[in-house]
């Protein structure tokens, strides 16, 4: 138990037991039952690519399942958490008169921030900050502001969300060797 990934590891062991037998293999293992497919294993492990994440996990699979000789599909979304500003009391100079200025917050004038919204011009979006009496809305795929200055009316809640997801792209390919 020399790290908190240890412990980790251990605990979903531990977990995974209570359902049934549980097979742990080495890496030269796996690495066996790629190089028998004949896939790689990308040295790039921030790239958003099957080759870096998912072909270890696919070969064991096939190892129980079998029958394939490649994936069928590589395609990967990406989920990150929503980075919402808390409410910050004395962050800002407070303006003249001693009033400060209202920075973060969870509510954007009676949306909570993140919620999946519809806008008749800029379709399935999410609520981000307030200006004034205008709500701005972000890209579900980039997280990005597509606008500032929508009227509340205007938008149809659909639910809370607290994640965003980019799309299955496969677009892009990155081989191990880049």
């Amino acid at each position: 138990m020399f790290s908190p990934l240890e412990v980790g590891k251990n605990w979903f062991y531990g977990e995974l037991l209570k359902f049934g037998a549980l097979t742990l293999r080495h890496g030269w293992e796996t690495k066996e039952l790629r190089d028998a497919v004949g896939l790689k294993k990308s040295k790039k492990k921030l790239a958003p690519v099957f080759s870096a994440h998912c072909v270890d996990s696919w070969v064991l699979a096939n190892l129980i399942v079998g029958g394939h000789t490649k994936p069928e599909n590589e395609k990967l979304s990406l989920v990150t958490p929503l980075r919402l500003h808390r409410r910050q009391l004395h962050y800002l100079q407070p303006r003249s008169g001693g009033e400060r200025p209202s920075y973060g917050g969870t509510r954007s004038l009676g949306f909570k921030r993140g919620s999946l919204v519809r806008h008749p011009k800029w379709g399935l979006t999410y609520v981000g900050g307030t200006a004034g009496e205008r709500v701005s809305l972000l890209s579900l795929s980039t997280g990005k502001r597509v606008t500032r200055s929508v009227k509340p009316p205007d938008l149809v809640f659909l639910t809370y969300n607290t994640w965003r997801v980019t799309p299955p792209f496969a677009h892009r390919v990155v081989h191990a060797d880049q």
